[in-house]
């Protein structure tokens, strides 16, 4: 059992009294449920918050913090364990690596939250290499909410712990699913910490199925050709190969995620594609190095937790020794979409490169089910197998986009900038009535979902018709400059046909819908007079009239199209309301 009884002083006595005798001892035991159980129990929300705070109560090196609400009305924790004992990260991110690890965003996968209080506890006690040049923070329980939601049955398939959180927060969100739209006070108080710490590597710690095979560990690092640049390459070709070299060498075999469901994976399965509403999607945005560690959770509880923390260990050690490499990649990476003028949008896995992959499984057949008649997926564990197999992860960008000077959102859209505040973007509001050459979207085609997600019916397929004119903005608007940190952040979220973009997470969609008509029996003669003021648009409309029978047959809808070529046809519908100011 590990202990430490910490003095306490009453200081409140008289000059020259004898203070030994005010002396108060209190013991702390820092062994951990996970431990005083054998690897058979996760540690509650409330065991977890008080394990923290008297770690920090009892070593110098380690400081808990708090930060916001999150939606359960508990606030946010960050606990750092610094060798210097300073916390003060303004002061540390130029000389240190900065590796933030955050657990539990979906509580019944709680590997991480036990791997990291036993590591935090033996970096401060001493009993593991303690890095110099390293600072570690951990959000100890991110989904709160989803912790509280405490279960022994939600993880239908999963082998331990005995009890666990549940996935959804205390509104029901997938908080791995929150990061762009912010629909969470987690995900506010999340980009608080983040702009805090500002890490330069992201772990994010989870269990995952699809599959059965012989790794308890898999490895899910942000997809390299979407970081991209100097920094997308030294993840995959050093980074990458040292962790998993590492965990090897420790008796810990290995695999990329595998992204298969339902499905055998030695028929070849694509890298799992993060984008920006995933947490190391998000934090690609900002140039980190994204990692998530998914145990397999078939695997003993145990087992799951010791790799855990082996991984973490791991990803420790390559921050401490690639700390002057990370530092200037990660500078350079910012640089460069400071100066670059296009910005690649979107990505597809390209289908001529592909990696390969020995791969340790197990045979498997299609059998009959006892309970449907149908064919069911069966694994034979007695029958292990290494094959080399097909890996997708080579990405090559499906549209590219020129990075405008600036951006321009009217401040009506005050539920888009405050998620932009919260993301410290940079703003400057116009001290006076503005007119300035802009370019204009409007909304040509989408498609949206037909059953709800994540709250949401979000939007795909998105496309815009661009033309260029003059907009007059109100005093207080915000002009955005993209030279700033957050460019990579505001081209995601502002380009209407990025896949996470705030118009197809319907934060525009009052746009779609035309608030202004007419009514038919008098438009008549205002549409007369039209047509006959202006011959090319009555010959553009007996063109249409011609070549479109439904048109032809339709008088409203020949009445429609001709306001919508007249001034009284209101500007805002389909108009995208953030405009772009060109380079």
């Amino acid at each position: 059992m590990k202990k430490i009884f910490v003095a306490l002083f009453a200081v409140f006595c008289l000059s020259g009294c004898d203070l030994s005798k005010y002396q108060l001892v209190e013991e702390f035991d820092f062994e951990t449920v996970f431990e005083k159980s054998t690897g058979k129990e996760t540690a509650t929300y409330a065991q977890v918050i008080k394990y923290y705070k008297q770690l920090g109560t009892a070593y110098p090196t380690i400081k808990l913090m708090e930060f916001g609400k999150t939606d359960s009305g508990e606030p946010l924790h960050l606990a750092v364990f610094s060798k210097g004992e300073n916390f003060d990260f303004a002061q540390l991110r130029e000389d240190h690596t900065i590796i933030l690890i955050n657990n539990g965003i979906h509580p019944g996968e709680s590997d991480g939250i036990d791997a990291t209080m036993m590591l935090f506890r033996d970096l401060a006690q001493d009993s593991v290499p303690v890095p110099k040049n390293t600072i570690l923070a951990t959000i100890p329980v991110y989904n709160i909410g989803g912790a509280l939601n405490r279960n022994s049955s939600s993880r239908t398939n999963q082998n331990g712990p005995l009890e666990y959180g549940f996935r959804g927060n205390a509104r029901n969100y997938d908080l791995n699913r929150d990061f762009i739209k912010a629909d969470t006070r987690n995900t506010r108080s999340f980009s608080e910490i983040f702009h805090l710490v500002q890490p330069d590597i992201f772990v994010d710690t989870h269990v995952s199925n699809g599959a059965d095979y012989q790794y308890t560990l898999t490895h899910l690092f942000t997809q390299k050709d979407k970081l991209g640049g100097e920094l997308g390459d030294y993840m995959d070709k050093r980074m990458k190969p040292s962790f998993e070299k590492s965990l090897w060498e420790h008796e810990w075999e290995i695999t990329p995620y595998v992204n298969v469901f339902n499905e055998v994976p030695e028929k070849g399965f694509v890298q799992f594609l993060d984008s920006p509403r995933y947490s190391t999607g998000y934090t690609t945005l900002w140039n980190t190095l994204g990692i998530m560690i998914e145990t397999h959770m078939l695997k003993p509880y145990k087992e799951r937790v010791k790799g855990t923390y082996r991984a973490l260990q791991t990803i420790i050690e390559i921050g401490e020794r690639d700390r002057a490499t990370i530092k200037d990649l990660r500078a350079r990476a910012q640089r460069k979409y400071l100066t670059e003028r296009y910005y690649p949008l979107d990505f597809k896995a390209d289908s001529s490169n592909i990696s390969k992959l020995q791969f340790k499984g197990y045979e498997a057949k299609r059998v009959e089910s006892d309970v449907t008649g149908e064919k069911r997926l069966e694994y034979d564990q007695s029958k292990p197998f290494t094959k080399e197999i097909e890996y997708y992860d080579n990405f090559i960008p499906t549209e590219r986009i020129e990075i405008p000077r600036a951006y321009v959102i009217p401040k009506g859209w005050w539920n888009v900038l405050e998620i932009l505040k919260s993301n410290k973007v940079i703003m400057t509001p116009f001290k006076n009535d503005t007119t300035i050459l802009v370019e204009v979207s409007h909304i040509d085609d989408y498609s949206t979902r037909d059953k709800v997600y994540e709250g949401h019916y979000p939007h795909y397929n998105t496309s815009v018709k661009k033309t260029r004119d003059s907009i007059k903005f109100r005093k207080g608007d915000l002009y955005i400059k993209t030279f700033q940190p957050a460019v990579r952040y505001l081209i995601e979220t502002l380009e209407p046909t990025a896949e996470d973009s705030f118009f197809n997470w319907n934060f525009f969609d009052s746009i779609l819908q035309q608030k202004e008509g007419f009514s038919p029996y008098v438009f008549e003669d205002t549409a007369k007079k039209l047509l006959e003021g202006n011959p090319e648009l009555k010959k553009e409309f007996d063109e249409k009239k011609r070549s479109d029978r439904e048109f032809s047959q339709n008088s409203y809808a020949q009445l429609s199209w001709i306001h919508k070529q007249s001034d009284h046809y209101e500007k805002a519908h389909l108009r995208y309301p953030v405009f772009r100011v060109s380079r």
